[in-house]
């Protein structure tokens, strides 16, 4: 039947509900989502259990304890998943977005380990940490202009450079006690992992390219296998099933410094996600605005406060599913779903986590450097994103990662501070998200705006430069117009890479300055050829 042989009433209806749909409210048989839903777990399972892994070996707990941190990070991990895509009132982005445990907090918490607080510091850590960042989750949703790309690329990088270290002590062995430490055979067990991570990353079938690192990691302990360099008598050792005991490592501890210190990382942890739903709502073309963000947000944190009772850390969305979506096509928020049904059933099984903490640590060294060095190519990648012109943002980044990068490299930088310095700028990430959040409300919110201070900082991006004829007069009447590294060669200007400024005139250098805001203008060769457009 025809809309206009319906009832007013009913055709009302029939429209609102046609215009209200959204592409990822839509339902796919439950084979389909079920396979479709397994493809997420796969694509994100190496890196849901890395944090476990190393948290796990930072608290010295033998195999049997990681097998429980990383069936408690599955449970968890399906739980919010579930929460984040299905939604309910306040809670939930209703969006595809797979959750799992955040890599933002691993050298926060390794930080607060080294400290002497144990598991229970970590965990009483979050959960306060959760709280607080459930109550600001609104207002973050607001204030989201304050975490641009310079920010949230700069702390991106900073976690993937800062879990470095971390892969290079799995290449070697993980025990720096054990005799075998830096052996030429776990470094070679390391780069065999490696080596078949970017052969399998080649192969022309996505889906073995995008499960390279997974299959890898097989791969390399079965080898390990042949050569009696794994073992893996201990995996039924907590049996087949068992549902996750709450406070299994004791009652959580709480310390003001550690609170603080993830709270910052509760910080960056609502920057990766509100970056994630915003990328979603892109990819399946559904209105994002704030509400929806600040639901999301709120997932994440009563997902993150419920964790510590279950063994478990900081919830996040994970930015390869988001990128899986967009390959995929698939839209529909009920396969995530249906992945996160998978993740819980797998949390239910610690067989499986005792399969996984059996996995030779020089194994996971060698996917170690590719999973940490990806994340570190994601923040690059922002970061190629930002605009360097006629402003600071690149002493911004450089500060940023050089802070963040110090307490990595040494270790006892803050030894001499008081404890609660050193527990929160001895997260590398932490310090880098303090110093890019700081630098970029001085240089780009407060006072004078640094398009007005462009021309006289020696940090500004030298490319893309002009010089205006009354500059130019004003230098051949000996006034100081040049920039720091400027000389006259051949009675032209040349800047401090060699490459000559362009003289423009006034209306010509607004064009210049409008097409560079516009991220049209990079390079002097860019300005010659808008000038030579000009011209003509």
């Amino acid at each position: 039947m025809s809309v206009a042989n319906q009832s007013p009433k009913k055709g009302r209806a029939s429209a609102v509900t046609s215009k209200s749909r959204r592409p990822e409210d839509e339902r796919l048989p439950i084979g389909s989502s079920f396979a479709y839903g397994l493809q997420h777990v796969l694509t994100m399972y190496g890196g849901i259990i890395a944090v476990p892994l190393i948290i796990g070996n930072a608290a010295g707990l033998d195999g049997n304890g990681i097998s429980v941190l990383i069936a408690s990070c599955l449970f968890m991990g399906g739980l919010a998943t579930i929460l984040q895509s299905v939604g309910v009132p306040f809670f939930g982005s209703q969006l595809p977005l797979v959750q799992g445990v955040s890599f933002a907090g691993v050298a926060t918490m390794t930080s607060i380990l080294a400290g002497g607080g144990g598991l229970p510091a970590v965990f009483g850590s979050v959960l306060v940490a959760s709280v607080i960042g459930l109550l600001v989750a609104p207002a973050f949703a607001l204030i989201v202009k304050f975490f641009p790309p310079v920010v949230t690329g700069t702390v991106i990088t900073t976690i993937g450079l800062s879990l470095m270290p971390v892969a290079a002590g799995w290449a070697m062995g993980g025990d720096a006690e054990a005799a075998d430490y830096g052996s030429a055979r776990n470094i070679l067990i390391a780069v065999a992992t490696l080596a078949i991570v970017l052969i399998l990353s080649r192969v022309p079938v996505a889906a073995i390219s995008q499960l390279s690192i997974l299959l890898a990691i097989v791969l390399g302990t079965i080898g390990c296998l042949i050569f009696g360099w794994a073992d893996f008598s201990h995996v039924l050792d907590r049996g087949v099933f068992a549902f996750p005991e709450p406070f299994a490592f004791g009652m959580p501890t709480f310390s003001a410094a550690a609170i603080i210190s993830m709270f910052i990382v509760i910080i960056v942890t609502f920057a990766e996600t509100t970056a994630d739903i915003i990328a979603v709502g892109e990819i399946v073309r559904s209105k994002v605005d704030s509400k929806r963000i600040a639901s999301g947000l709120r997932a994440d944190m009563l997902s993150s406060a419920v964790s510590p009772i279950f063994n478990s850390f900081t919830q996040s969305a994970f930015a390869q599913n988001v990128g899986l979506v967009a390959i995929t096509g698939v839209k529909s928020r009920f396969v995530v779903t249906a992945g996160g049904a998978i993740l819980v059933v797998l949390g239910l099984l610690p067989v499986m986590g005792g399969v996984v903490a059996a996995v030779p640590t020089p194994v996971l060294g060698g996917a170690g450097i590719v999973l940490f060095g990806t994340v570190a190519a994601s923040g690059i990648r922002t970061l190629s994103k930002v605009n360097y012109e006629g402003n600071l943002n690149m002493i911004i980044v450089a500060v940023s990662l050089a802070f963040g990068i110090i307490p990595v490299v040494t270790p006892e930088f803050y030894n001499s501070f008081p404890a609660w310095v050193g527990i929160i700028l001895h997260s590398g990430i932490s310090s880098a998200t303090l110093m890019a959040v700081l630098l970029n409300l001085v240089f780009n919110h407060i006072g004078v705006k640094t398009k007005d201070r462009s021309d006289r900082s020696v940090f500004v991006a030298g490319t893309g430069r002009v010089i205006r004829k009354e500059e130019l007069q004003r230098l051949l009447d000996n006034e100081p117009v040049l920039a720091e590294g400027d000389m006259v060669k051949d009675g032209k200007i040349v800047d401090c890479n060699g490459e000559e400024v362009p003289v423009v005139t006034d209306e010509q250098h607004e064009k210049v300055v409008e097409a560079a805001k516009k991220g049209e203008v990079k390079t002097q060769e860019d300005v010659r050829r808008l000038i030579e457009d000009d011209d003509s």
